[in-house]
């Protein structure tokens, strides 16, 4: 059982950045495959980017070539960076831990989820 604490929300411009931080504790696999999901506000939890034990990454159409995911091992600390935000990017992020293959991984094979760090986007 892995607990995730997001941190680094806030309230951003459009075009500014932001990076969110969720620290890992417990039990834990070093073959969990690693993603960042959001929820606006009335619309349905997605997920936007992913990263593999080898440090493959995924990410969602929308986030492609603005948002970086990233992991510290040693540190059990996931990564989030965000650039060129946009007010549609405005949502609760959430950390989470699921399977072994990123290509398994959806919101109802998640194993382990953070509470969330609000992102805020205006223009």
């Amino acid at each position: 059982q892995v607990q995730l604490v997001e941190s680094g929300g806030g309230s951003v411009q459009a075009g500014g950045s932001l990076r969110l931080s969720c620290a890992a504790s417990g039990y834990s696999s070093s073959s969990h495959c690693m993603a960042w999901f959001r929820q606006p506000l009335g619309k349905e939890r997605e997920g936007v980017a992913w990263i593999d034990s080898d440090g493959g990454t995924t990410y969602a159409k929308s986030v492609k070539g603005r948002f970086s995911i990233s992991r510290d091992v040693a540190k059990k600390t996931l990564y989030l960076q965000m650039s060129s935000l946009k007010p549609e990017d405005t949502a609760m992020y959430y950390c989470a831990a699921g399977p072994q293959y990123c290509a398994l991984m959806i919101r109802s094979t998640v194993t382990s989820w953070g509470q969330g760090t609000q992102v805020t986007v205006s223009s």
